[in-house]
């Protein structure tokens, strides 16, 4: 990456310079809560539609950052030393910024596109090409309109060559990425449905994203997709370019697959290219895998390495850690399972992660970088500011080169090993003990022994929560309604059944207003992992009320006999003003005041200076159900009717909450000063804009034949009626899986095809029926997540999406999954 000064960039970028034109930026940041070097970094504030970058301006100015790229005028007096550039349109600047230094850079550049697989393609050619060459990549899959420049500017005075992926979800969006990367080389991975609803057809999709390629020099992709097959033959300037195809049809192609055979963990394929003819083993089964590694085959084919080369780097290739994943450890510790993909631009965006999820106990096992043309000592003098700068307590580093570089990590505690062998015959993991592990190695090192090692479970069933989808849903949630409306995420029952502390965390670092749990210990633990936001506690008993004021968490008051308690409790405490939130029955009847009761509750609040009234809220009874429309109407009107009166009484107007999910889908007129988030956060909705949350998932342990007239588990409920393939999976009732789904009721997915329960669900094991299914023990079990969905699991038990969530058992294995 280049060091600039900030009047270059205002000329590159036909900003305006306020301020110090002489200070120079090497590090671009937008995301104000990383870590970064505030000597040479430069804030982009973007102005977004839920979140205004230039709020943070403030907060990053006296934190000592002083390089801003900006779109508002801005007050120098405020910020006397600090230099800004004001631009019409932040992003469109950063883009023009890194065009700029990518233009000044005469390497090859390997542009990614496609529905799927570009991650997985980039992640594979990238190792591929080190093998001969210093790669520059994209970061995990930084593939957005703002994550392209970002990676782009990663090129260095070492890259030989480059390899970015590109992504796009409406039209006009490729042509500003291709300035931005300037490929000379172009591969399209395949077309598909992603992002389909932003574009009129799968034609201009495929249009949109075949101009990544205007300029490059030569074009890599499969002719068995007909679509892309067409449009590149009628490309415009198709014939100044290269055009490299494989196919498994057409033996036309550059790269013809003549055979191929699977076995249980490989694909044996024999090829031909330019006339020669060549065996080569794969080792995947699975369809995506296979055309992902035919990308990888194809281009470094064309690009002169040999059929051995070739077949040794095959060979290497690993399904890729695509997220990083959270798991509980041993101890009371948290895991971060980044154990397969070692870059410093990479532990970069890791130590980000470990930073949202911890504050204390920060301890990352980290492995020698390999493969890096970087001098080692400027290197690991980088990594040990890095460490330095997120405030890592303890590195545990494994290898010849981190141990040889011991000095550059003086600030901190360290242990030093030269084989991950030796760190675990040390047996230095045993003294972890409520401590966050960021465990971030490269591939050679074998790091999944260390994780193996010290998770807390190792049962193979797992509730894997995807916190993207989450951001994602959150994010959809959070556009319906207006920026002056608050948002509460309710996190009771363990956040329907993913895990109260992790998911509060994330809460946390994306800024919500309030959390809502219902028990008194919810709250208490929440406050214990280092949550501070507001927290509202739905059903707390009168003998809780002093850990209440205790931990600051604000009860739900139902009836006069808890506001009378809650009032003497607070008083006790010698507290003012201790804020609460008054429930009003509206006619659900459950808990809350009834109408007839309010005077008498106004009459107490005026009474006492103890407490004072945060917000008054409902709860309406059929917000999902347009059949009951008139009646929640009814419902929203009655509330409006009792808050008016209430703050009339009291003399002051205290925040309204009504509206769940689905009311803040169905009622926007009532979305008032708060609304609250609880199971849409999860992708449960009867919309089709929410992204599926939670999959639990598990593993075949074993496959056999049962013969016809044989019967299958307890009380010999399942019959064979002719001869049958069975797997035995490791979940059962006791991991909360109903036994209603058994005898054929409920399927789990294999891939893209269902398996149906046969016999009764036992208590930790069940059976289903792959009768003509291609599978073998050890292949992956899906019992809800896209498919089948947690809703379609509710209906087939005849019960509602929140009970299949939250009766996933704590003895399932839960793993959070974050890009």
């Amino acid at each position: 990456m280049p060091r600039i000064k900030v009047s270059e960039i205002a000329t590159i970028t036909k900003g305006r310079l306020i301020g110090n034109p002489q200070t120079e930026i090497e590090h671009i940041i937008f995301d104000s809560r990383r870590n970064f070097d505030v000597s040479n970094s430069m804030f982009v504030a973007i102005n977004g539609e839920r979140h205004d970058g230039h709020f943070y301006i403030n907060s990053l100015y006296k934190k000592g950052l002083r390089a801003f790229l900006v779109e508002k005028n801005i007050n120098l007096d405020t910020f006397s030393d600090a230099s800004f550039i004001v631009v019409e349109n932040s992003v469109s600047a950063l883009q023009r910024l890194v065009a700029y230094h990518r233009s000044s850079t005469e390497v090859p550049v390997v542009g990614i596109t496609g529905s799927n697989g570009k991650t997985i393609v980039k992640e594979w050619l990238s190792q591929a090409l080190s093998t001969k060459l210093s790669v520059t990549c994209s970061p995990k899959s930084y593939n957005s309109q703002i994550g392209v420049p970002l990676s782009v500017w990663l090129l260095n005075n070492n890259t030989e060559i480059g390899v970015f992926e590109a992504g796009i979800s409406m039209p006009g969006e490729m042509k500003a990425l291709e300035e931005v990367i300037q490929p000379t080389h172009g591969i399209i991975t395949n077309i598909g449905e992603a992002h389909q609803q932003y574009f009129n057809s799968q034609q201009q999709k495929l249009h949109e994203k075949l101009q990544l390629f205007t300029n490059c020099q030569a074009i890599y992709y499969c002719m068995d997709h007909q679509q892309i097959d067409e449009a590149i033959r009628t490309l415009q300037g198709i014939e100044k370019k290269k055009v490299y195809s494989w196919s498994l049809h057409d033996a036309g192609a550059g790269l013809h697959i003549k055979s191929m055979v699977k076995e249980k963990s490989m694909s044996r394929i024999l090829i031909t290219f330019r006339h020669e003819d060549t065996a080569l083993n794969i080792p995947f089964t699975d369809k995506a895998s296979i055309e992902n590694c035919l990308h990888v085959i194809n281009f470094l084919l064309c690009n002169e390495f040999n059929f051995e080369e070739v077949q040794t780097i095959v060979e290497q290739l690993h399904p890729v850690a695509m997220r990083l994943e959270q798991l509980k450890g041993i101890n009371n510790c948290t895991l971060i399972n980044d154990a397969y993909n070692s870059d410093i631009n990479a532990l970069g965006i890791a130590l980000d992660y470990l930073n949202q999820l911890a504050t204390r106990n920060k301890v990352l096992i980290l492995s020698d970088f390999q493969q890096t043309s970087i001098d080692k000592e400027q290197l690991y003098m980088k990594v040990g500011k890095m460490l330095e700068q997120a405030s890592v307590n303890r590195l545990i580093g494994i290898g010849k080169d981190l141990s040889a570089h011991a000095a550059c990590f003086d600030t901190i505690k360290t242990e030093f090993f030269t084989s991950t062998s030796d760190f675990i015959e040390s047996l230095v993991w045993r003294t972890f003990s409520e401590d966050h592990l960021l465990i971030k190695g490269a591939r050679g090192f074998h790091f999944e022994r260390i994780v193996q090692l010290i998770s807390e479970k190792n049962h193979t069933t797992q509730l894997e929560i995807n916190l993207n989808h989450l951001n994602e849903n959150l994010n959809y949630y959070r556009s319906l309604i207006s920026e002056s409306t608050r948002i509460m995420v309710m996190v009771k029952a363990l956040a329907y059944g993913s895990g109260g502390n992790e998911i509060a965390q994330m809460l946390q670092h994306e800024k919500v207003d309030y959390l809502g749990v219902a028990f008194t210990d919810e709250g208490v633990q929440l406050r214990q992992s280092g949550i501070h936001l507001p927290i509202m506690v739905m059903a707390p008993a009168p003998e809780d009320f002093s850990r209440i004021i205790e931990y600051d968490l604000e009860p739900e008051i139902f009836s006069l006999k808890i506001l009378n308690a809650f009032i003497s409790a607070a008083e006790r405490a010698q507290v003012k003003s201790f804020p609460i939130h008054i429930k009003l029955d509206t006619g659900m009847h459950r808990l809350g005041f009834m109408p007839q009761e309010v005077d008498k509750l106004i009459e107490q609040l005026k009474r006492t200076g103890a407490v004072r009234l945060q917000a008054l809220f409902s709860h309406l009874a059929a917000s999902n159900d347009p059949g009951h429309d008139e009646f929640s109407y009814q419902q929203i009107a009655l509330f409006s009717d009792l808050y008016a009166s209430i703050s009339k009484g009291i003399g002051y107007s205290p925040m309204r909450h009504i509206l769940n999910s689905a009311g803040i889908e169905r009622f926007p007129k009532a979305h008032f000063e708060m609304v609250r988030l609880g199971i849409g956060l999860h992708g449960i909705s009867t919309t089709k804009k929410l992204l599926p949350v939670s999959t639990l998932k598990t593993h075949i342990v074993q496959i056999k034949e049962v013969h016809a007239g044989e019967t299958v588990g307890y009380s010999r409920r399942g019959k064979a009626l002719s001869k049958k393939r069975i797997a035995i999976i490791p979940i059962g009732y006791a991991d909360g899986l109903d036994r209603k789904l058994g005898n054929g009721r409920g399927y789990v997915c294999l891939g893209r095809n269902k398996a149906y329960f046969i016999g009764s669900i036992c208590m930790d094991l069940s059976m289903i029926d792959i009768t003509g299914l291609n599978c073998d023990e050890g292949d992956e079990v899906v019992i809800f997540g896209e498919e089948p969905s947690i809703v379609t699991v509710a209906e087939k038990i005849d019960t509602i999406p929140y009970e299949v969530l939250t009766n996933v058992s704590s003895r399932v294995k839960r793993v959070y999954l974050k890009d």
